[in-house]
């Protein structure tokens, strides 16, 4: 069963059963980044494209990479300050991102993310009680230094928001930017003009950033989806998404809805688009993400593009 949005049948979805019919369904030598809580990197739809960090040596106590992290195999934990990038059922939400950017395809289990193929890293800064603007920066700063050792790391998906403006993470995403790595940022589920009253960081006027709104299967802007003609991109499916979840034996699965699962679609697009373009720099990759938007009628208007994700050409 796949996840709504990646259906072949939904032509409200990001189509990317058509890219899979030409036989592109992304690469393990494409990396993403997943900023958020942890994620269950044993799922049993998610463990084949869990990515490690090739600098580091697991559990021998030291920071072979000299990043200034200690065994940060699948990441780290901001939050918590270790290399547990994942701690229970609590990591809910990050795990149904995850699920949504590459969960397995074609293994007869679960759901298929955008990409079947692809590497995940993630740097955990949201726990029970929220994350700090401190951390976030540092979670942004962690990818940055790992593309700048080498590795692929095409984006970041960041499904949160909240605080006002910061120097400091406007700087980070810009750093990010530097080293090519691009922000796909939730727009924020207020149903307010974000052009008009900030959301922070989708609000950002970072070049690397795509702002993501949410619609529903039927192709209307999500009725508590944030909106803004220049400062969301795109729309991608955020209604009731079924996408993986963890539980104590590793096969949880089930529904969210949010900006937070439509900014996953775009994460994997972006994952996409690079596995058959591995030279592309990350202005170009955001231009064919916003080039090869559906026009919609529900977001005339209300973001850049005036349409929806569709990587059919991917």
């Amino acid at each position: 069963m796949y996840g709504e949005g990646t259906t072949p049948s939904n032509q409200y979805g990001s189509q990317a059963g058509e890219a899979w019919k030409k036989g592109n369904t992304g690469s393990n030598t494409v990396y993403i980044g997943i900023i958020d809580e942890g994620y269950m990197y044993t799922h049993e739809d998610l463990a084949a494209n869990a990515g490690t960090n090739p600098g580091e040596v697991a559990g021998n106590g030291e920071d072979d990479d000299r990043n200034g992290y200690v065994d940060d195999v699948y990441g780290w934990d901001f939050a918590g300050n270790n290399n547990s990038v994942f701690d229970g059922v609590d990591d809910d939400h990050g795990t149904h991102v995850a699920g949504t950017i590459g969960a397995v395809g074609g293994n007869g289990k679960g759901v298929a993310g955008v990409c079947w193929s692809v590497k995940i890293l993630n740097a955990k800064f949201l726990g029970t009680s929220g994350g700090t603007t401190a951390n976030a920066i540092k979670a942004v700063d962690y990818f940055t230094s790992l593309k700048n050792k080498g590795i692929n790391i095409v984006a970041t998906n960041n499904s949160w928001g909240g605080g006002g403006f910061s120097e400091g993470l406007y700087e980070a995403i810009g750093r990010a930017n530097d080293a090519g790595i691009l922000f796909i940022a939730a727009a924020g589920n207020s149903s307010k003009n974000i052009d008009k009253r900030k959301s922070y960081p989708a609000s950002y006027d970072n070049a690397n950033i795509i702002a993501v709104a949410s619609i529903t299967s039927t192709g209307a802007k999500s009725s508590w989806s944030n909106y803004g003609a220049t400062t969301v991109d795109i729309g991608a499916p955020g209604s009731a998404i079924y996408s993986t979840l963890p539980n104590s034996t590793g096969n949880g699965y089930g529904s969210y809805s949010g900006t937070s699962m439509a900014t996953p679609h775009v994460t994997g697009a972006c994952a996409l688009y690079a596995s058959t373009h591995s030279t592309a720099k990350a202005i170009e990759i955001k231009a064919a993400i916003l080039g090869n938007a559906i026009y919609t009628s529900s977001l005339d208007g209300k973001c850049v593009t005036n349409g929806r994700l569709n990587v059919s050409g991917f």
